[in-house]
């Protein structure tokens, strides 16, 4: 019999599980680093899969597929989990009936998140089966295991991964693809219907497939013990079992978990009593030591490891080895300057910060790449909470700032996802404030996604398009303005007609992200007989535009031709093409 391995990212491999697991249905909400899932999975004519507007409604959707007798998946990272926390804890509840697994992608070290919370509290809080792969092999494999222990224990599975597993990568079994027929449907108000008589028996009946659950981790065959010449004994599970194994090697002997909610106690148990000191080795918050402590058990963990940040094996090296020194298989260059983020060249969002902060009103920010504008040298962001959180805090501020100016920025997908609500409730109270949004025709920061507003689907065909100006008028709203984001003259026009409105106001700035733009235009240069040398171009910040040597000059590699620059300059030394 042939193998055929491949390479694959541990997002391709989560996809490449599904399909081979014969899973019907998929949906996610982009995020890093979960988005590639559902990319790779929409490639795969078998399945049928989907952006959703939000989390929530992911997971809501994929609960349908469930109920229908579907296998299904939903994929988002870990922030995501917040939004589609109601429908997954009353999921535990009802069980299912396809099996279920959802994706948290979480994020420790904060490379592309407001936050690094450990997801994996999520599995016990909402009591949910865990299952943590340590490399790409483990993420295929855990998929297929993942529907496989939904469906026989009737409960929703939780697949973590961390920003480490998702994006690097490594050999993949490839198997083929199990066909898996739907399981058939039937009318359950007893399971499906959540009303309170109902919660109260199934709420009984979810402890005892817990208790199921349980006994089934003690034979799971992704919790074993891997032996070594045990002069460590060490508990682990996902990415900090690679960072053990690379510092410790045969010096351990390991016990690595891969169901790790619920934790096969007495397996743990019966490692620990054949060792007189034992390591929890975890990235992120201390979930197993907690658990294993809570039974009594004596082991050594965050005494000694970080709770903040990523793990690595040279923390782990520094932390438990002390003095020996550890060497990686490959050094990091040192002393390479930071580059900080930035907009790109041709950003529609740059110039109209820039008028923004001119204003000088309170900005409130929403998240997307847009959130640059909190940075030098536009400094046009007052706060950045979470998805959709622009318009509501905005709300919140005029209410008790009622004589300053609160302008909300928002892109086009994250209103989609949760701002139009924020925007429902501004209607209501009255509020006068401005709601900016950015709409650059493309879910830009986690690298171009279709959205509701784009009339595209994953596959990119064509469907029905959700037209912004006509969902914010028909909510209610009558001062409305759509304007072009690169007409630094309108977008002025348009920001001192809302600012000076007693009443709710939006503006939509529409143009498309420069990246998604094919006919760009010729590069600008400079007339260095025009140029003054004032640098009032530079103003917005545009990665194309430098001053070296009392010369402002412009890179041609990298000019996406937008046109703001010559419209800062009042000496016409900006020059197209």
């Amino acid at each position: 019999m042939i193998v055929i391995k491949k390479l694959m990212s541990g997002n391709e491999a989560i996809a490449r599980g599904f399909y081979e697991a014969g899973g019907h249905a998929a949906t996610a909400y982009p995020g890093t680093p979960s988005t590639e899932i559902l990319e790779h999975i929409s490639q795969y004519p078998e399945i049928y899969s989907e952006w959703s507007v939000n989390e929530k409604v992911a997971v809501e959707v994929a609960q349908g597929f469930s109920m229908a007798g579907a296998r299904s998946l939903a994929a988002m990272k870990h922030v995501g989990v917040n939004v589609a926390a109601d429908p997954l804890f009353t999921m535990a509840y009802s069980g299912v009936n396809g099996g279920f697994v959802l994706v948290s992608a979480d994020d420790p070290g904060m490379h592309s998140s407001q936050d690094e919370q450990d997801n994996r509290y999520y599995a016990r809080f909402m009591k949910m089966l865990l299952l943590e792969p340590s490399d790409s092999q483990e993420a295929k494999q855990m998929v297929i295991d993942g529907l496989e222990m939904s469906e026989k224990l009737d409960l929703p599975v939780i697949l973590r991964t961390t920003t480490r597993i998702s994006h690097s990568q490594g050999l993949v079994e490839l198997g083929e693809r199990k066909e898996v027929g739907l399981r058939s449907y039937e009318k359950r108000p007893d399971k499906f219907v959540m009303m309170p008589a109902n919660a109260r028996r199934l709420r009984v009946t979810l402890d005892q497939r817990l208790a199921e659950a349980g006994e089934f981790s003690e034979t799971y065959p992704g919790n074993r013990v891997i032996p070594g010449d045990g002069k460590f004994a060490v508990i682990t599970s996902g990415i900090a079992y690679q960072y053990a194994r690379e510092v410790f090697g045969q010096q351990a002997t390991y016990l690595k978990l891969s169901m790790t909610n619920p934790a096969p106690r007495k397996m743990i148990t019966d490692f620990i009593s054949r060792h007189d000191n034992v390591l929890v080795i975890e990235e992120g918050e201390p979930f197993l030591e907690e658990q294993i402590k809570f039974w009594g058990l004596k082991v050594t963990g965050k005494e000694r490891l970080p709770a903040v940040g990523e793990l690595s094996a040279a923390i782990i090296a520094e932390r438990i080895l002390g003095g020996q020194k550890y060497s990686p298989a490959v050094n990091a260059v040192e002393g390479l300057p930071q580059r900080p983020p930035v907009m790109c060249p041709a950003c529609p969002h740059r110039g109209v910060y820039f008028l923004l902060a001119k204003k000088k009103p309170i900005i409130t920010g929403d998240i997307g790449c847009y959130t640059l504008g909190a940075l030098p040298p536009l400094n046009a962001m007052d706060t950045c909470i979470c998805m959709g959180a622009s318009i509501t805090a905005a709300i919140g501020i005029k209410q008790m700032l009622p004589d300053r100016k609160v302008v909300a920025t928002i892109g086009d997908s994250t209103f989609l996802h949760s701002g139009l609500t924020g925007l429902v409730d501004a209607i209501y109270k009255k509020s006068n404030i401005v709601v900016l949004i950015l709409d650059n025709h493309i879910t830009g920061m986690t690298g171009h996604q279709q959205n509701p507003a784009t009339g595209l689907t994953i596959r990119n065909n064509p469907t029905n398009r959700v037209v912004i100006e006509d969902v914010v008028k028909a909510c209610g709203v009558e001062n409305v303005q759509v304007v072009d984001a690169y007409d630094l003259a309108a977008v002025e026009s348009a920001l001192d007609q809302a600012l000076a409105a007693d009443r709710l106001s939006v503006i939509i700035a529409r143009r498309a992200c420069a990246l998604i733009v094919k006919d760009k235009g010729k590069p600008y240069w400079i007339d260095s007989d025009k140029c003054k040398r004032c640098r009032a171009c530079m103003r917005i910040g545009c990665p194309a535009i430098s001053y070296a040597d009392n010369l402002v000059s412009i890179d041609g590699n990298i000019c996406n031709a937008c046109g703001v620059c010559r419209q800062m300059c009042k000496f016409g030394a900006l020059q197209e093409g």
